[in-house]
């Protein structure tokens, strides 16, 4: 069993932008699925907006980032990240789940998702954001 842990950036409207930049500064590889892209569409001034992506270079700097919806709270610097851990054993990833949870609160429940087998988002006891995954085998179309 292998993890790997990310820092995922909170934004609104700004995530395209910022992964460009820290493709610029870092190299690497950009990835971005859009709202439209997942089928993921509340509002359709933002369908284009970031669902998902990340810049991932062979020196080793990995960055996720996000627009948050309008429909979510969200103001600047406040909960501006979440920490990402994606594993490659369901079973593992189900265990760190559960005791992150415990006397935590689930955001989003561990369950396949249309990007990944296993996806979850919870809040642990100590108020962190934890986003725990299985890496697809492809995008997303």
């Amino acid at each position: 069993m292998s993890f790997s842990t990310t820092t995922h950036v909170n934004l609104r409207g700004d995530a395209s932008a910022a992964l460009e930049l820290y493709r610029s500064v870092f190299g690497g590889e950009l990835t971005v699925v859009t709202y439209r892209d997942a089928h993921a569409v509340q509002d359709e001034a933002e369908a284009d907006q970031v669902m998902w992506g990340q810049v991932v270079s062979d020196a080793g700097f990995r960055v996720m980032a996000y627009d948050v919806p309008s429909a979510l709270p969200w103001e600047q610097g406040q909960g501006s990240y979440f920490v990402s851990v994606r594993g490659d054993d369901a079973d593992e990833v189900t265990g760190c789940w559960e005791r992150l949870a415990e006397h935590g609160t689930v955001v989003v429940p561990l369950a396949p998702a249309a990007w990944a087998p296993l996806y979850g988002m919870l809040r642990d006891r100590f108020g962190v954001t934890w986003v725990l995954d299985i890496a697809a085998t492809h995008q997303p179309a």
